[in-house]
């Protein structure tokens, strides 16, 4: 086979595999996760059930390549969003970071809740999957903006002492986990802003605060603020 022949059976292959791809995401915003079946995919793109199976061996896989071509978008609008302020202090890149995240959520609430509001088929926590690598590349955007702002001015942490023995091993476990890049202390902190920072974005995602707010951006700016607080940087800026 020539190199042209097989760099034209790759772009055709590309262009199919874009096109599984666009199909399964219209399903999803348009009928929910329920309607994201292999058989609905093929027929979205003109072919059979099993002729799709010729690029995915089955619905976990076809799941995992979907879910990473979410994480990576997300993770790009966050670097795009980092990358306009290169030139600016790391807790403003950090709260841009933060904003963009949600920007991308709250426009994407169907892909939103696909990648995060759902649990993960075995085959797609092995470390070589398509959507466990996007998925690291998502995570490391925050973890490394924090680590930055750690070396270059850290912030107040706990004393480990006064963490429940449960947490403070766990904490410990985590740091270790991510090779020492936080100590401990350092990263119950991360951990703890993570949290508050995900569980206000889901709620919001997923219309659980329906029943107090209307508008949920400056809730989403409080919590900016407060984790600002934590982290001895002026969330407010940068706006």
């Amino acid at each position: 086979m020539s190199a042209h022949t097989g760099g034209r059976r790759a772009r055709l292959r590309q262009a199919t595999l874009d096109e599984i791809h666009a199909a399964a995401r219209k399903l999803l915003v348009e009928q929910g996760s329920a309607a994201v079946t292999v058989n609905a995919v093929a027929r979205q793109v003109g072919m059979s059930g099993p002729a799709l199976y010729h690029y995915y061996a089955g619905h976990d896989e076809l799941v995992g390549a979907v879910t990473a071509d979410f994480f990576r978008e997300l993770a790009a609008a966050m670097e795009q969003a980092c990358d306009a302020r290169a030139d600016e202090p790391v807790g403003d890149r950090l709260v841009a970071a933060c904003r963009a995240m949600r920007a991308w959520a709250t426009t994407h609430p169907a892909e939103f809740g696909w990648i995060f509001a759902s649990p993960v088929a075995a085959p797609n926590r092995r470390p070589e999957s398509m959507r466990h690598q996007a998925a690291l590349r998502f995570e490391q955007i925050l973890l490394d903006l924090t680590v930055e702002l750690w070396r270059t001015r850290p912030f107040p942490v706990p004393d480990l002492d006064s963490l429940p023995a449960s947490l403070r091993g766990q904490v410990v476990a985590y740091s270790a986990a991510i090779d020492g890049q936080l100590p401990p202390g350092a990263a119950h902190v991360f951990l703890s802003c993570w949290i508050k920072l995900y569980g206000l974005l889901c709620m919001e995602v997923l219309n659980q605060l329906d029943f107090a707010f209307t508008d949920v951006e400056p809730v989403f700016e409080e919590c900016l603020r407060d984790l600002g607080a934590a982290l001895g940087i002026e969330a407010g800026s940068g706006a």
